[in-house]
């Protein structure tokens, strides 16, 4: 398996999706647009796997490379090879798909429960209730032809399919303790108080057991994507 990594900050890792992709001794190869915009052929990718990041996929002045990346992952989900976006990355691949990305009506910073949403039988299928990470302000509108596939208290669109082989997820689910903790860190004073911002505080003495279902979910959504 060859999966490629799109990372947009040095400090939004792939985390559990690493682990995953080292114990089924992938090859891993990477494109990270803090340093370098290159893009692959997408010929032989087996994944294409899309990180988070604070800037938004409407800032193409300021990040002209945002233009290329859309075209890239929407050439990736057109050809069906297996995409998952993980928070900046699943707003990324809706607006590659066609759909607006704006502000959510609150920011989400902390620990948070999502409720699953039946797609039907060809869709992944989470949990009715899961608790997970998450660290973000914006939200995307439902792309034409995705099914939605979880929603929060806060953000009504968490999860969505596209196809077989595509998968966008708001939160995120692939949070170990040094990725999150990374976060934490980097994005101390991003987002105000409020009743859906967990201070810094909280968010560092989070237990082990609140990773567990997180990384056995992300496992999951993977297994699915490459499954045949």
């Amino acid at each position: 398996m060859r999966a490629h990594v799109l990372n947009h900050v040095p400090y939004e890792t792939s985390g559990s999706i690493g682990e995953w992709l080292e114990a089924r001794r992938a090859t891993v190869t990477e494109t990270g647009f803090y340093a370098d915009t290159r893009l692959p052929s997408l010929a032989g990718i087996d994944l294409v796997v899309i990180m988070g990041g604070p800037m938004s996929v409407n800032d193409e002045t300021d990040f002209p490379w945002l233009c290329g990346e859309k075209q890239f992952l929407r050439d990736a989900i057109m050809k069906g090879v297996p995409t998952l976006g993980i928070c900046l990355g699943s707003q990324l691949m809706a607006n590659a798909l066609g759909a607006r990305v704006t502000r959510n009506r609150q920011p989400e910073h902390g620990w948070f429960d999502v409720e699953g949403i039946d797609g039907g039988p060809t869709c992944f299928r989470f949990p009715d209730r899961f608790t997970t990470f998450h660290s973000h302000g914006e939200t995307w509108e439902l792309p034409k032809g995705a099914t939605l596939l979880a929603r929060s208290a806060t953000c009504d669109h968490q999860a969505f399919q596209f196809g077989r082989r595509a998968i966008g997820l708001q939160c995120h689910l692939e949070s170990t303790p040094s990725s999150a903790g990374a976060i934490v860190e980097a994005c101390a004073n991003e987002f105000p108080d409020g009743p859906t911002v967990q201070q810094t505080e909280r968010l560092r003495v989070v237990g082990p057991d609140a990773y567990t279902e997180s990384r056995r979910l992300m496992a999951g959504v993977l297994e699915y994507l490459v499954s045949t």
